[in-house]
């Protein structure tokens, strides 16, 4: 019995569904249990993991295959690391700009930004190859249809009779807003979404599927409530409210994540996150709490 379906983001691919849940239940018990909420059996928890199909295939050297700024590709990779710089400078003021004009070739502006972003608390850490891999990945996402339908099939054989809420973390919320719209007949239920892109105009928001219309993007039928939490300092979620592109049905909450605003466990552990799974599992009625 599946009561609460977890969708992950990006950069999982070397780890699994087991392997996520061992760090996602915790952080989702302790958001429950300070907002006072329910106790979920590790039983009633189902991830929909799609990482596996990120993974590269073998090759004949030792490690990973590296990525650098010539690797990045016109378009969305380039212009979502441009954007996660623009967001990290307004954030940091350690972290330089690209105010400057530049007419620099792709690679030499990348390179610009994969270095500045490196100096940011957000990206700290973070090696240029993953910075990049993570950018590919959502690439991927709106550029490959055999990926994108293998990644929302994953997410809709996760739903269950009995699922009351889904969690979606990151690039896992364009995903599972995706795939709820192709589950028009299943059981009502309340949608979560923690560090979410799918406001961002240019990138994100007109790629999506069923396409908005006048700027306004359709409500997935199966959604009776839909709680939107992001942290002020989440690069990923550039866009922090959801409701003035899906409706004012949409609860968008703010909260304070520490140094790694776009952690999903932060997220789980924050009671406004906590409140929202419980009113689900305790089936409060629509607009009440």
């Amino acid at each position: 019995m599946t009561r609460v379906v977890l969708v992950h983001g990006i950069a999982q691919e070397m780890k699994g569904p087991e392997t996520l849940l061992a760090d996602w239940y915790p952080a989702l018990s302790d958001g429950l249990a300070l907002a006072a909420g329910p106790r979920v059996a590790r039983d009633d928890v189902s991830m929909a993991f799609y990482g596996d199909l990120f993974r590269p295939a073998g090759h004949r050297g030792l490690g990973t295959p590296e990525l650098d700024a010539s690797d990045v590709q016109e378009g969305i990779e380039r212009d979502l690391l441009l954007q996660w710089w623009q967001s990290a400078s307004d954030l940091e003021p350690r972290v330089a700009g690209p105010a400057a004009p530049a007419r620099l070739r792709t690679p030499l502006l990348v390179q610009r930004a994969l270095n500045a972003l490196s100096h940011s608390s957000f990206f700290a850490g973070l090696s240029e190859r993953m910075m990049i891999s993570s950018a590919r990945q959502v690439r991927r996402y709106f550029t490959e249809p055999d990926v994108r339908m293998d990644i929302q099939d994953r997410i809709a054989r996760s739903v269950t009779p009995e699922t009351k809420v889904m969690v979606a973390h990151s690039l896992g919320t364009v995903a599972a807003y995706e795939a709820l719209h192709a589950l028009p007949d299943c059981p009502g239920l309340t949608l979560v979404t923690l560090g979410s892109p799918l406001a961002v105009r240019n990138l994100v928001f007109e790629r999506l599927l069923p396409r908005p219309s006048d700027g306004h993007a359709d409500w997935p039928t199966p959604v009776e409530r839909w709680t939107n939490i992001a942290d002020v300092g989440d690069v990923v979620a550039l866009a922090k409210e959801l409701a003035p592109l899906f409706g004012d049905r949409v609860r968008d909450l703010r909260v304070h994540n520490g140094a790694r605003a776009h952690d999903v466990r932060p997220y789980l552990t924050a009671r406004e996150t906590g409140r929202a799974i419980a009113e689900a599992l305790r089936g409060d009625a629509v607009g009440s709490g």
